[in-house]
Formats: C-alpha cells, structure tokens, sequence
C-alpha cells in the first residue's frame, strides 16, 4: 500500500486568502450586479435537495481511476477483514470447548479433523495447540483490521487533498465575472473547512461498508452456532438502530444546513476582523465583532454538538440492552441438563459475538448518521467541483500574443445580466500600439469596466474586442492576457520578501534578480528597498502592511514592469504617489514610449498630460476623445470636469 504513503498534500489558508483577494482586488468604482451572473449554488446540477445517493455517485466521479482503484482494494481488504473475525469467531466455540470439556471436542468435525493432523492422542494435549491457535487468529484479524483502519484513514485523507486541490484549480480559473460577484469566504470555507468534512463523509462511507461487511459475517456465524438467538438478536438491534436513524433523519439534515452556512459565516467574520483591523482599532467596534462572531460560532458549534450526540446516544442504551440478553441466555442455560458448562461454550461464542456486533452496529449508525450529517455540505462542495473551467486549461503554456498594429473596442456594450443596467454602450475607440493613452471620467462612468473588456476579463454583452484586427475570443484571450500588466489602485501584495512581490507567482528560485532591480528603478522603489538592511529580502506583511500606500502601488508597477508586457495598464495606479514620485514614475514609463502600449486611468489631470490621446468617459459612453490640450481648449464638458477634479 506504498501508493497512499507519498501523497500527503494540502493548500495553506493563507494562499488561499491571497488568492481570493488577487482576483478581487483594486476596483473600488466598479457598480455591482444586481444578481449572480451563473453559477450560483442553488442553480448547480447537484443542489442541497439531492438525495445522499445521488451526492455520493457526484462524488464517485469527481474522484480519478486511481482512486476508484484504490477504493476496490480498499473494499477487498474490507472483506478479508471480515472472513477474519468470521474465522476468529468460529474458533471461539472449540476453543472454550477445549477448555471446559476437553473429550466432546471430537464433537466437532473440523476440530476433529485437525485433531487427527496434528496427531493428537490424549485429551490433555489439546489445549496448547488449541490456544495457540486461537491466539494467531485473533492477532491475525486484528492486524488485518489494524491496516484496514490505517489505509482507510490514508486513503480519505489523499482523496480530500485531490479535492481541495481540484477545488482550488477550479476557483482559480473561473471566468473574472464570476469572481465578482462570488464571496471569497464562500471558497476559503469550501477549501479549508468544507473539504475537511468531505474527507470525513468519504471515511465515514469506507468505515459504513467495513462495519456492515463484518455484521453480515458476524450474523452468520452466529446463525450457525443458534439461530433463534442470532435472529433475535439481529432483528432487535438492527431494527433498533433503523427506527433511531428514521427518527433522527430530519434533524440531521436541518444541522448538516445550519453547519454549512455558518462555516462560511464564520470565514466571512474573521475575514472582516482582520481585514478592517484599522476601522476597527479606530472606530472601537470590536464588542459588535466579537458578538457577530460567537453568535454564528455558537451556532455552528451546537449543531455540530447536536449531530455528534444524536450519532452516539444510542451506544449506551444498546450495550445495556445487550447485556440484559446475555443475562437472561445464562440463566437460561443454567437451568437447562447439563448446567451452564454445558452450555458455556455457546455462550461465549455468542457473547464475543455480541461484543463485535454491537460496536458494529453502532459504528454502522454513526457512519450513516456522520454521512447523513453532512448532506449539505457535501452537496455545496459538489457544486463547487462541478464549476466549469475553460477548454484550455491543462494545454501547454500559451504563448503570449502578438500585438503590432492596434487594440480596437468595436460597437462594444456591456452589462452583467439581462435585468442589469448597461455599464457600457456602444464603445467604440482604436488604440494604437506604443501609444500612451488616458481614461477619465467621474467614479462609475465605466472607465475600469472598459479596462477590463480591453484586457479580455470580460466578454463585451455585444459588439468585439480587436487584437491586429482579430477578435479576443477562446484561446486568444489568454494569449491575449499573456501581453497585458494591470496595476490596480489597491495593489495586492503578499506575505512574502519584496523581490517575491515584484516577480509575483514564480518560484523563488527562478527569479531574475537584475530583472527585478530593474523594475524596481523604473518604478522609483528601488532606493527605498536597497536602504532596507534586508534589501530585496525585506517581507512586506499581510496584504503589504509594513508599506505605505505609495509603496506598495510602486511595488505594484514594478511588478507590471517585471512582466515586460506590451500593454501596461495603470488603473488609479499612482493615485497615492507624491507629486515628484508620480513625475520619477511617469518618466520611467515615458522612456518605453513606442515599445509599450500604456493605457492610464486617473482622476488628475497631470497624470495624463502626457497622454498621446485621452478618452472622457460619462454614464458609461465615451462622450469625448483627442489630446489634453484640444480638449481643454474645444471641449466645455471636459472644461467642466476638469475645473472640479483640478
């Protein structure tokens, strides 16, 4: 079983934060649909209302043929583990028969068979062969359950690891509409906690099909040693268990809902705790906070309290009712010719029966009730396995696209669903390559939605995005993103040392070093880092705390600079910058003039009055284009504007 020992694996919630806020982060002008686009949970193929067979067979096929390979050796194991217990409970009966009356062994025509193998003479030396015998078929089912029990447990574990990783794969290539109007605490909860409990639900299944295996076996050794017991026992018990699991079927389900939406509650309240630390620490809202927080955590807490008592309540009154049968098949033993020595072997042999069936059964409940338990959040993370990722994805590495003539929005109109307002109509605008170009225009007026469709994360509603003339659509938008560097306003930053943010998302030891240097001087961070005592090393903190607003937007254009893209886009990117940093800035970017093709949206004017073309955006329509000056001298509307942001 080497195949399980080598595949621990996991996401840290910290990459998953980072990755979350990446594809969030910097529009803080964007309108919000109204509704989700698609994929909303209600709308997958795998609702909260599908039945638990039908999640479970979801489930068999998000996994991969090794696994399902796998999980029938697993099964394989499972049923040699219970012959086992079948052979160690057989060899109960001869062996107490051994010990209390050594001459009816030859009662029993195995026994007697093995008798004569081992050639045997007398009575007395039976019992050594007889014990040893018995002790290796103990030890030998519990080594086989021992295994079984580690595999399992290993197994489970893998599978969620694959899971939580596919999750993640697909959370991470989903189109840029839908991460705007998904909640990040939906997706860390799903990863971190969610994929937890599947793993669990997974377990639970495997350790449901070992107990039940080893109830059958157990059931028909005990139907061979007295049928009337064994029936008795088996109908009282089971159908105990069965009438406990009926009852308790609509509780469990109503806590498996409470528990999967406070999972996501509680990620969302410690999400806004730490995000908002400094509101926070200002506004002295922490008491409100601490209370949100332990009302949901209570919440999930006694459902999940709820479930683990409903799923082992009924141990206790089954072990005592067990032990009642034993009592009474005693007595009755007892008083029957012979006395109880008579009889004494039957009764252990039913008795280490009971002692395996009953945890059994009660491991079978748990499992069932643990499974059952979990419904709606297994169902939720279904559904977040079952979002579509785009054909391309596990191709070989896209190459970048060539970009030599002109980026063009033709008839361009976009809107988030059929019932939202228009963002943008009817865009039209031709920016040719290695010009510098600016977008203005009041917050809301579309300028950051036209950024996106220029960069292919949104699709226009109608009308094309041209490339060379060609449209951005399948493959070629990726290409396509390939050539662009995006700087939003609120730069995201990670965790980690300044060079690790500026060559973001490649391996440390695969970053160039003088590459990073030199992206760092032309967004004028480079004096600042180099004075750190640990230079380039030097971490900046969780989302870039250590660092000013200035730099960590400067850290931000140096990481667009490291791409060495042929589209740089600076959206509010130096709306925190000092007036003479701005200048040291938009210098660097001047000496790429003709290389690169720099698209600039920003509030103040002198960020554009380099601009060979500035475009004025108003209530989402391109209301006025041509240089700074020509529009200063020609355009009242843009006089206007320009009055009230100068």
């Amino acid at each position: 079983f080497g195949w399980l020992g080598s595949e621990m694996c996991g996401v840290p919630v910290m990459t998953l934060l980072q990755g979350a806020q990446l594809v969030k982060s910097g529009f803080p002008d964007r309108p919000q649909p109204s509704q989700p686009v698609k994929f909303s949970l209600t709308e997958m193929p795998y609702s909260r209302n599908s039945g638990i067979w039908a999640l479970i067979g979801s489930l068999w096929s998000q996994l991969s043929r090794r696994r399902h390979r796998q999980l029938v050796l697993v099964l394989g194991l499972m049923v040699l583990s219970a012959l086992a217990e079948v052979v160690t409970l057989g060899a109960v009966l001869p062996f107490i028969g051994v010990l209390a009356a050594p001459e009816r062994v030859y009662s029993y025509p195995l026994v007697s068979s093995f008798v004569d193998v081992l050639g045997i003479e007398t009575v007395d030396d039976l019992v050594l062969p007889f014990t040893v015998a018995f002790v290796l078929a103990a030890l030998l089912a519990g080594i086989i359950r021992l295994s079984l029990l580690w595999i399992s447990n290993r197994l489970a574990v893998v599978i969620g690891a694959d899971l939580s990783g596919e999750l993640y794969r697909r959370h991470l290539y989903q189109p840029y509409s839908v991460h705007l109007v998904h909640s990040s605490s939906e997706m860390i909860s799903g990863i971190s906690t969610k994929i937890n409990v599947v793993a669990g639900v997974i377990l639970s299944m495997l350790s449901l099909v070992s107990s039940l295996w080893l109830i059958v076996s157990v059931v028909i050794a005990l139907m061979l040693i007295d049928p009337v017991v064994a029936t008795v026992g088996t109908v009282v018990f089971g159908g105990s268990y069965t009438t406990v699991t009926l009852l308790f079927r609509r509780q469990l389900l109503h806590n498996s809902l409470v528990e999967a939406e406070e999972q996501t509650r509680v990620v969302k309240c410690v999400q806004e705790g730490t995000g908002g630390i400094r509101d926070i620490l200002l506004d002295g809202t922490q008491p409100f906070l601490v209370g949100e927080f332990k009302s949901v955590d209570r919440r999930l807490r006694l459902a999940g309290g709820n479930s683990t008592f409903i799923s082992s309540s009924p141990r206790y009154v089954m072990e005592s009712m067990g032990m009642v049968l034993i009592a009474v098949l005693a007595y009755g033993m007892s008083r029957q010719v012979g006395g109880l020595a008579t009889g004494l072997p039957v009764l252990a042999a039913l008795a280490i029966g009971g002692q395996r069936l009953l945890p059994a059964l009660q491991q079978s409940y748990a499992n069932w009730t643990r499974i059952l338990g979990s419904q709606v959040v297994v169902a939720e993370v279904i559904d977040l396995l079952g979002q579509p990722i785009p054909d391309w994805v596990g191709e070989q590495s896209l190459e970048p696209a060539q970009f030599k003539k002109s980026l063009e929005l033709d008839s361009v109109s976009f809107r988030y669903t059929p019932d939202d307002p228009p963002i943008l109509e009817d865009l039209n605008m031709k920016i040719q390559m290695g010009t510098t170009v600016g977008f203005v225009g009041s917050t809301g007026s579309g300028k950051t939605t036209a950024l996106d469709l220029l960069t292919g994360l949104l699709e226009p509603t109608s009308g094309s995005v041209l490339v060379d003339g060609i449209p951005v659509a399948g493959t070629r938008r990726q290409s396509w993103q390939r050539t662009v560097a995006y700087v939003p306003q609120a730069v995201f930053l990670a965790d980690a040392s300044m060079a690790e943010n500026i060559a973001f998302g490649i391996r440390p030891a695969e970053v160039d070093m003088i590459r990073v240097r030199e992206s760092a001087r032309g967004a004028a961070i480079a004096d600042f880092i180099e004075s750190e005592p640990d230079g380039y090393d030097t971490r900046v903190g969780e989302r870039g705390i250590r660092l000013s607003g200035g730099q960590r937007q400067r850290v931000g254009i140096a990481r667009a600079l490291y791409k060495r893209a042929s589209v740089l886009v600076l959206d509010e990117a130096m709306s925190a910058l000092d007036p003479e940093t701005e200048r040291m800035v938009i210098d660097s970017i001047a000496c790429l003039r003709g290389d690169i093709t720099v698209v600039l949206v920003s509030h103040r004017l002198r960020t554009v009055a380099h601009c060979d073309i500035v475009y004025q955006f108003a209530e989402g329509r391109l209301v006025a284009q041509g240089t700074l000056e020509g529009l200063l001298s020609n355009n009242s509307r843009f006089r206007q504007m320009a009055d009230l942001v100068d």
